[in-house]
């Protein structure tokens, strides 16, 4: 195996879901500019938009996609450039 080519820094991290206020802790390299407590110790903060909390495809939740609306935008979207 190689030497040094892995980094040294792995640490907690926190990680916050902002759709639910969902935090998760777990080892990773990333730079953090804030910082989260948890239970009297202090770990760098990672806001996340969507995780495996909030996830449609984690929860079962799936939304509604109109896609017959879409398809019917764009046709009358592209419609006057018909020849």
């Amino acid at each position: 195996m190689k030497a040094d080519i892995h980094p040294d820094n792995y640490r907690l991290v926190a990680f916050k879901d902002m759709s639910n206020e969902d935090v998760f802790l777990t080892k990773s390299t990333v730079n953090a500019k804030e910082t989260i407590e948890i239970d009297g110790s202090e770990y760098p903060l990672v806001k996340l938009e969507i995780s495996r909390t909030s996830h449609p495809f984690y929860t079962g939740k799936t939304k509604l996609v109109d896609t017959a609306g879409r398809i019917d935008k764009f046709k009358n979207k592209y419609a006057k450039f018909k020849k």
